[in-house]
């Protein structure tokens, strides 16, 4: 339940010091600025270019992202929620390794595994070409399955994003009461329709909160759909933008993706306001049975068999392609790509848990409905996906760049170039808006273990708020902001539209040389970059797992 609010008393309520009205008001002016000059653009957008989308693109890109969307979270619904309730429920050989590794392919892009199986199960890959030499068959005397397809491309996803389900899931069922359970059991009925009756209804919130986080990864992704040739909102984005070089048609797709997004955020939000948490009590624990023979092998097969697919079998097939590469890891080419893609992380890391700092300790320490609402903003850049939030921060910042250039050649005959759309920051502002829910999220995570009380004691032993901020708050949230940092790293290392569109020339990261060169069809180098973004990927993986151990022990 969450603490209400106090101040000192006599205290009141008041507006805060300018600095930190300006510092808000400025980020929460910069999260919400990519949707509005969105909408702006659009609005502003020829109807005959609107006209020309809903006759040729628009509805395939409307059905085909839809249909992308129900098969991705039918997928990670099904397989997070089993696997979940398998290792939190049962017992059986292996389960305690498994229930670490099941949230190993939270550290690989999409499109790395799409890098991987196309390699494997294309027409020339490994697979094909053996059952070509064993069977004796031409190329059209058998079917098999196509990966570069709406088909594969929800796999693709789904291997990955299943372990959000995953983790709320299993959170759920171990907070459960084991009374209702015991009940259900008692009365006759078997595990499996207990689940059904009893375990499943109760972890509904939580299965429905990750599955609208992977809903909205999904529309977000470009990688992996632009690969295999799937016309997404996403695609159809970055088409417009680079190669038909039709503004308004991009920020046009970009206000319907990004209606959309916000469509699913506020189901989201019905549908956690309808529904509870069941937490239960220490004492009433779920109890586990044991699973043995032909169902304990089951069971193992069930949980195993995502994580192998996920992670440790393109981890392998990464590594047997990178080792055929003639791609050098070493040149100062790629560490060129190295130090850019971290140079970007770090900094956008730094900026977005400064800012989510910022956001959060105003609204605890001086709960307004300024600080209110500029959180609320800040939240929602997770809604809105990379591609739309470049969109939407090109468009202002190109014409301030433009505004400002004829203005100087006009008074004072030089040219400014481009100050904003040419440099990093406007990146940098773009990984903030998108990341900054992460953030929060860990602040807030931390912050739920401080009770008001400090704050109130910190105020009367003559500290002001940024006092209470710098001693209190910062020492007690350290574990929760390293892990915002290490967050933000990560995703940033792995976001893809919006750095294709808004990277500074010649200022390539190593997801763009893996995008690059897959693009190219050159795998196998494409396998190297895409490698280097697994590896730093684990580091955050590695936190949920000691995470894990901790709570099982």
């Amino acid at each position: 339940m969450l603490e209400k609010r106090h101040t000192l008393p006599g205290e009141r309520q008041r507006w805060l010091p300018a600095p930190s009205v300006l510092s808000a008001v400025m980020v929460a002016g910069l999260c919400l600025l990519p949707m509005v000059s969105v909408a702006v653009a659009a609005m502003v957008g020829s109807l005959e270019t609107l006209a020309q989308l809903a006759e040729t693109v628009l509805r395939r890109y409307a059905l085909t992202t839809l249909w992308l969307l129900l098969a991705v979270m039918a997928l990670t619904a099904t397989v997070g929620t089993v696997t979940a309730w398998l290792v939190t429920m049962t017992q059986f050989p292996g389960r305690r390794v498994l229930e670490v590794v099941l949230v190993l392919p939270l550290a690989f892009p999409a499109y790395v595994l799409a890098y991987a199986y196309t390699h494997v199960l294309d027409h020339p890959g490994v697979v094909q070409t053996a059952l070509r030499e064993v069977s004796g068959w031409g190329p059209r005397d058998y079917w098999f399955p196509e990966i570069r397809s709406l088909g594969g491309a929800a796999a693709m996803l789904a291997l990955v994003l299943y372990p959000y389900v995953y983790l709320l899931a299993r959170a759920a069922f171990k907070s459960q009461s084991g009374r209702a359970f015991s009940a259900a059991r008692a009365l006759g009925r078997s595990p499996l329709r207990t689940f059904w009756s009893v375990s499943l209804p109760m972890a509904r919130p939580a299965i429905a909160a990750g599955t609208m986080l992977v809903a909205m990864e999904t529309i977000a992704d470009y990688g992996t759909v632009s690969y295999f040739g799937v016309q997404t909102f996403a695609v159809g984005i970055y088409t417009s933008w680079f190669t038909l070089a039709d503004r308004a048609a991009a920020a046009q797709l970009s206000l319907a993706l990004l209606g959309f997004a916000l469509l699913l955020t506020v189901l989201e939000r019905i549908s956690r306001g309808r529904a509870s948490y069941a937490n239960g009590r220490v004492q009433d624990e779920m109890p586990r049975f044991q699973l043995t023979g032909g169902r304990a092998a089951m069971a193992f097969a069930a949980c195993a068999i995502p994580a192998i697919l996920g992670s440790l079998l393109p981890a392998a097939m990464l590594g047997q392609m990178a080792l055929g590469s003639e791609q050098d890891l070493l040149s100062p080419r790629y560490l060129a790509f190295i130090r850019n893609s971290i140079t970007l992380g770090a900094i956008a890391a730094v900026v977005t848990v400064a800012a989510a700092l910022l956001l959060g300790s105003l609204d605890r320490t001086r709960p307004t409905g300024l600080t209110a609402g500029a959180l609320y903003v800040g939240r929602m850049g997770y809604a809105v996906p990379g591609g739309v939030i470049a969109v939407g921060l090109l468009v202002p910042f190109a014409a301030l760049d433009n505004g400002m250039d004829a203005l100087f050649r006009a008074q004072f005959g030089i040219s400014t170039g481009l100050l904003f759309t040419g440099s990093i920051w406007l990146l940098v502002a773009a990984y903030m808006i998108r990341f900054m829910a992460a953030a929060i999220g860990s602040y807030e995570g931390g912050a739920a273990t401080m009770n008001t009380n400090m704050d109130l004691a910190a105020r009367v032993l003559g500290q002001n708020r940024w006092g209470v901020v710098r001693r209190v708050h910062f020492p007690l949230l350290r574990p929760s902001l390293l892990t915002a940092l290490l967050i933000v790293f990560v995703d940033v290392m792995k976001e893809l539209p919006a750095t294709l569109i808004m990277r500074p020339f010649n200022f390539d990261t190593l997801a763009v040389q893996a995008h690059r060169l897959a693009s190219d069809e050159r795998l196998e180098g494409a396998a190297v970059p895409s490698l280097v973004i697994a590896a730093i990927g684990l580091l955050p993986v590695i936190l949920l797992c000691r995470q894990i151990g901790r709570d099982r022990s």
